[in-house]
């Protein structure tokens, strides 16, 4: 019966409260508490004291205890005032943060400019790469071609070192084994010697070819010459017509 009771007064108070909405159009109301009375006036912070803390003995501080109390609080409000140093920090802060309307206009105009360049800088790099295109395909087709022919070449190279040791040692070799890394060394001596001595004898050939040159050159009469020996019996007829 107790229950009974008991679960009787709980909806009654369900009930009230959903018609105490109703009237009150759905709103249900907070009662804040009340806020407490400082019946020892104004708290100030007393500097000498150790264990005053350091927040309470700044500027920010002084001010919020103005804000809150006004002249109760004791501060003299002209030591609010920030100073010029301070006041010259507030107004570049407020120039780096807070631009004026120019400002943000001009920095909007200067940022579409650099965009602007760069795209013309960017389609100028493309048009150029662009015109440039057909040489640089020429230039990897035969830059292509001419590595082709280079490993060919090389191939048919190891093909008859091997071939040429094979028939010095009678059995095929490993390029990568030491006999055939010796005859190679050898080879390129043997080339070596054969460039020199190719070289030595294109230099006697210059040489002579030079030399034979030379007196070739000294074996022609210049033109004096030529004049001197075609007036001398000129000379020699006008004298034995004289003498006549």
């Amino acid at each position: 019966m107790a229950a009974v009771l008991g679960s009787g007064e709980v909806c009654s108070k369900m009930a009230a409260q959903a018609s105490r909405l109703v009237r009150t159009g759905g709103v249900r109301f907070y009662n804040a508490r009340p806020l407490r009375r400082q019946l020892g006036g104004v708290y100030r912070p007393d500097p000498a004291d150790p264990k005053t803390p350091a927040w309470q003995l700044t500027g920010a501080y002084e001010t919020k205890l103005f804000g809150r109390y006004g002249a109760a609080s004791g501060v003299d409000p002209a030591r609010l005032w920030p100073s010029p140093a301070q006041l010259k920090e507030m107004e570049e802060d407020e120039r780096a943060w807070c631009p004026s309307l120019r400002d943000m206009v001009e920095r909007l105009d200067a940022k579409e400019r650099e965009a602007d360049a760069k795209a013309r800088e960017r389609e100028e790099l493309i048009a150029s790469k662009m015109a440039k295109m057909p040489q640089m395909i020429a230039e990897w087709q035969q830059e292509k071609a001419l590595k082709k022919a280079k490993e060919l070449e090389e191939k048919e190279r190891r093909q008859r070192l091997l071939a040429e040791a094979r028939e010095r040692f009678g059995y095929n070799l490993d390029h990568r084994s030491p006999q055939f890394q010796e005859m190679m060394q050898e080879m390129e001596k043997t080339r070596r010697k054969e460039q020199k001595l190719l070289k030595k004898k294109r230099r006697e050939e210059s040489l002579v070819k030079r030399a034979m040159e030379g007196a070739a050159v000294a074996s022609v009469p210049t033109k004096h010459e030529e004049v001197a020996t075609t007036e001398a019996p000129h000379h020699q007829v006008a004298q034995t017509t004289d003498s006549s």
